[in-house]
């Protein structure tokens, strides 16, 4: 069951996650980054599950990929 959460954020944080992350995994996203600090969960084990997910894995290459593309578009 999920529940909807409204957050607030700058808006060039959203506008970054809008275009890095896209508008329909912000979620996602998000929930990624907060569940290994409200579980119990061993971290290291929850790690090698997600490593043995085949299409996840894919889709952090995919989006690894596009970002270091657009990092090396950036100019200093």
């Amino acid at each position: 069951m999920q529940k909807k959460l409204t957050i607030t954020l700058s808006e060039e944080v959203y506008a970054w996650l809008h275009g890095i992350i896209g508008r329909g995994n912000i979620s996602q996203f998000i929930e990624s980054l907060v569940w290994p600090h409200v579980t119990d969960e061993d971290i290291e084990a929850a790690y090698q599950r997600m490593a043995q997910d085949e299409d996840r894995e894919a889709e952090a290459i995919e989006w690894i990929e596009g970002t270091l593309g657009e990092i090396a578009d950036e100019t200093r």
